[in-house]
């Protein structure tokens, strides 16, 4: 798939439009369009890449300030002292949809186990 084609370098261009809660020059922020929780918000890395098999060593300080901004989103929703869930699908049969990785931040409701 070219970044062309691909639905999350498509809203982090402003091509397709989203409820952004959080931008920066390295990852995207918004609101899940079918939420599965009060708060559900993607968080993108505005680098393509197709998922979490396909990460490289060049990819670590990305994927660190990646989570540092789950983290400072979560607190700015509310969900600090409340828990969350941090969910990450890769490949077909973990439930990715989109081909282009990305962290679902999950809260506002008691989160069950086992997921799926």
């Amino acid at each position: 798939m070219s970044q062309s084609d691909c639905l999350f370098c498509r809203i982090v261009a402003g091509e397709i439009p989203s409820e952004k809660v959080y931008e920066d020059d390295l990852v995207t922020a918004f609101k899940d369009i079918n939420p599965a929780a009060p708060v559900h918000v993607l968080v993108v890395p505005k680098k393509h890449i197709t998922s979490l098999a396909h990460v490289e060593e060049e990819d670590r300080a990305l994927l660190g300030h990646v989570v540092l901004t789950l983290s400072r989103i979560a607190a700015s929703q509310g969900l600090d002292g409340r828990g969350y869930r941090l969910v990450v699908n890769t490949g077909d049969e973990g439930g990715q949809t989109v081909g282009h990785i990305h962290f679902h931040l999950l809260g506002g409701r008691r989160m069950g186990w086992p997921p799926g």
